[in-house]
């Protein structure tokens, strides 16, 4: 049927209409400009400064620009806060630091002013440069804030400013602030996630806390985590997008709920906007002054609401270093009286953890010892370099159990039974689980893990637990009569970190009342019963390689953490497989 030009003109008349009746209804983001935005008479004025970065080594091949901004009151005497802003020189920024620099309402801050990368085409007219943008700020992880403290903040101080004041800038997590818009607003937050040391406060406006590259766990992982001395300062409205990645506005109430939930400073406000800078803007002097307020006191945590972590940690008990300088780390044991024994395999050492906190050496030749356990005989069962088990005796005598595995780890039950994980056999390119006897017979009990890492029992001493280090799974085995294992399930959900693909799982233990501590890239992963993580613990250093409950009490945990050990003491008491089993209360489920 053909359309009258009539009938068409109607139409057009009434889309017409219906547009401007959209328009009409969507809310007037009228958003008034602060006067601590524009210039104000008798303020002194900063320098900005242009530059360009094009030598790096995290996102090589990428150029970018970047702004500094250099307050007039500044001195390079005196070492100066730092604001980094992801997007370049936003919020008319340099304006609002002159204002309320002058006005003592935050302190004296150099800003820098970043721009994502880009990788430029060898033929400009042919092919288009590769944008970084969403792989260097939507991405989880720490090369973002390795960028930054490694490469653009050092760039930074080999200027000079116009009136030839070197930059010098503070290298304190309390001294410094990070944020931006939208990607760039979750680049703000990862890097201050991943390096509280180095950022303890953000600026948040219209997060991408979606799934894009993986923002989106963000809300989950924030309520697991014992919290970061972070202060956080979030804005959204209800007109942001909401797309194939996720619905923002939605993702940043949630990220305010996680916050809040998990014992955060944060603060926030909401309005009506879309996806657009007006809002920040306009927030800008006030989050500023809220970022730095009672600056120079640290910024503190509040009380979690998460349950799990208040059954586990001691409020004001952190981790204390026990030990460093070593090559390498792993194997921590407990013994009846609660002293720790821990190998240092590279060194050929092993070492003991006295209850008065001394460290003596224990065994100077260990042939490269590794994972180790106690047995109900009161020896120290060592996995070492040359395919042995062997059990030291309190003297440091060693007898060779068996030979021929090339173990990682080990555990050895109330009724002598041991089990040992062997994750690479380079022959047949698999992993076995190792049973072997009191009567010295050995067998192989599992080939079916991709990478079997760390080992333990249950409580009550009836299932086996086996980490695989290269996905996120822990197996749980139940254990039949003769010690063999049954119905295996891909059991414990580890989370994985974004900058690997593997979980990284390696030692692990249980307390008495069941919970499971696996170490892992991410820290130590608590899990319930049930087999879902509900708490992650962070160590000082970020490496970890194994763990242990030990002390007098067996209420300290002690982690292997590269170099170095620390130990942290809980509220919970460790469960050992050379004690007798004990049965745990029933998960909730």
């Amino acid at each position: 049927m053909k359309m009258t030009r009539t009938l068409f003109s109607l139409l057009l008349s009434l889309f017409a209409v219906s547009v401007a009746f959209a328009q009409a209804n969507q809310p007037q983001e009228t958003y008034p400009v602060s006067p601590d935005s524009q210039e104000q008479p008798g303020v002194p004025k900063g320098e900005v400064m242009k530059f360009t970065f094009e030598n790096s080594k995290i996102f090589p091949g990428t150029w970018r620009e970047y702004w500094v901004y250099v307050p007039k009151q500044y001195s390079p005497d005196k070492p100066a806060c730092v604001y980094v802003n992801q997007d370049g020189l936003q919020w008319q920024a340099d304006k609002v630091f002159d204002n309320l620099i002058h006005k003592k309402e935050m302190p004296v801050t150099i800003g820098v002013f970043v721009m994502h990368g880009k990788v430029r085409a060898a033929d400009a007219n042919a092919a288009l440069d590769r944008f970084n943008r969403s792989f260097e700020y939507d991405g989880l992880g720490d090369n973002y804030a390795r960028f930054i403290l490694e490469e653009i903040l050092p760039d930074v101080e080999t200027k000079m400013t116009s009136d030839g004041r070197a930059i010098r800038l503070s290298k304190s997590g309390n001294d410094r602030a990070i944020g931006g818009s939208s990607s760039g607003a979750i680049a703000a937050f990862t890097a201050a996630w991943e390096r509280p040391d180095a950022f303890s406060r953000v600026f948040s406006t219209i997060g991408t806390y979606v799934g894009l590259r993986g923002g989106h766990e963000y809300s989950t992982l924030i309520r697991k985590y014992e919290a970061k001395p972070i202060r956080v300062f979030l804005q959204d409205g209800s007109n942001d997008l909401n797309i194939y990645g996720g619905d923002w506005w939605m993702s940043n109430q949630a990220m305010e709920r996680s916050l809040v939930f998990a014992g955060y400073e944060v603060s926030h406000v909401w309005g009506e906007g879309a996806h657009n800078g007006r809002h920040g803007t306009a927030l800008f002097p006030d989050a500023m002054r809220w970022l730095w307020k009672d600056w120079p006191a640290p910024v503190k945590t509040g009380p979690t609401k998460n349950q799990f972590l208040n059954d586990i940690l001691l409020p004001g008990e952190g981790w204390q270093l026990v030990s460093e300088g070593h090559r390498f780390t792993e194997g921590p044991a407990v013994n009846a009286k609660g002293e720790v024994f821990f190998t240092d395999g590279a060194n050929n050492k092993i070492f003991k953890i006295g209850l008065d906190g001394k460290i003596t050496d224990f065994v100077t030749d260990s042939n490269r010892g590794s994972g180790q356990a106690f047995g109900p005989d009161g020896r120290l069962y060592t996995v070492n370099g040359i395919q042995q088990i062997v059990a030291y005796d309190a003297a440091g005598k060693a007898t060779v159990i068996a030979e021929g595995i090339r173990g990682n780890d080990i555990v050895v039950a109330n009724n002598g039974n041991i089990y040992v994980t062997e994750p690479n056999v380079p022959a047949v390119e698999q992993s076995n689980v190792w049973l072997i006897k009191p009567t010295g017979e050995k067998k192989v009990i599992d080939t079916g893990v991709k990478y079997a890492n760390g080992v333990t029992l249950s409580p009550d001493q009836t299932l086996l637990y086996v980490d695989d280090y290269r996905s996120h799974w822990v197996y749980s085995y139940q254990l039949q009569a003769d010690g063999t294992p049954r119905f295996k399930q891909q059991y414990y959900w580890l989370h994985v970190g974004d900058t690997v693909d593997i979980s990284q799982a390696d030692g692990m233990r249980v307390d008495r009342d069941g919970r499971l501590y696996v170490t892992s890239k991410l820290g130590v992963q608590v899990c319930d019963q049930a087999g879902r993580v509900n708490a992650i613990i962070p160590t000082p250093n970020g490496r970890l390689s194994n763990l242990s409950f030990g002390g007098e009490n067996l209420d300290t945990l002690y982690a292997t953490c590269g170099d170095k050990v620390y130990k942290r003491k809980l509220k919970v008491k460790g469960a050992n497989a050379w004690d007798k089993p004990n049965k745990p209360a029933a998960p909730r489920l």
